[in-house]
């Protein structure tokens, strides 16, 4: 067997042992576990603090798995594995609702659009696979920062139509009563005439790994600016589809 890297082994060391239970830990807590002088520990949390691995509590001094780390535990699934569980689906979505079925994942602060299935009609459409939607003017951007404690919106808010929340305080709240009611609606926020319902897609943890929804006009969707749940209830079945997938 080849040699091994000492300092990338204590790094893998510390980051198991904060993994292991819901505490954070000091360098003294650190060092008795792992049997490791605490100056050496010091210059292992400050490069892996550095990377975004490890997070120290500004008011206890403590550390904590970061959040790049997290985020690079929770893209293990991979996007070409999710849209491939996801396509029959979303074309039932699409077939049932009579309107567009999306499926994105968050991607660099956006919304990355994996999967597009067109409204079954003869009308003109372009497919939008590979676009980016932006999170906070999207329903499926809005369901992937509800479910994503390190979600991440570009600040300013950019607003996209008179409709588009672009007060950070609204957007919390928005994102909170996604995360009640489970699912996200977009009425002209990011279009004119558009309205939009998303719900979450979650792996075998239980871990958002992307959502799914529907795309129409606002006077199919919800006229007089009152959603018709029945749609709603489409996504959300098909959102529970995936998951349970996704699941086996």
């Amino acid at each position: 067997m080849g040699e091994t890297i000492q300092s990338v082994e204590r790094a893998a060391a510390i980051l198991r042992l904060l993994a292991s239970g819901p505490r954070q830990l000091g360098v003294a807590e650190l060092a008795r576990a792992l049997g490791l002088p605490k100056g050496t520990l010091h210059g292992i949390l400050r490069t892996l603090v550095r990377v975004g691995f490890v997070e120290q509590d500004p008011a206890t001094g403590k550390y904590r798995l970061g959040a790049t780390l997290l985020h690079l535990g929770s893209s293990y699934l991979d996007v070409n594995e999710l849209r491939t569980r996801a396509i029959n689906w979303a074309d039932a979505l699409a077939g049932r609702s009579r309107e567009s079925a999306w499926i994105g994942t968050l991607h660099e602060g956006h919304v990355l659009v994996i999967h597009h299935v067109f409204r079954p009609d003869d009308s003109m459409q372009t497919l939008q696979v590979g676009t980016y939607l932006p999170t906070h003017a999207s329903a499926l951007g809005k369901v992937l920062l509800a479910y994503d404690p390190y979600g991440e919106t570009l600040v300013p808010l950019q607003p996209h139509t008179k409709n588009t929340i672009a007060d950070p305080g609204l957007l919390e709240t928005e994102l909170e009563l996604v995360r009640t009611r489970g699912w996200a609606a977009e009425m002209e926020e990011l279009t004119e005439g558009e309205v939009a319902i998303a719900a979450p897609i979650k792996d075998s943890r239980g871990i958002v790994v992307g959502a799914i929804g529907i795309r129409g006009a606002v006077e199919r969707l919800a006229p007089e600016g009152v959603l018709h749940m029945e749609f709603v209830s489409y996504v959300r079945d098909a959102a529970r589809a995936i998951t349970r997938d996704l699941a086996r």
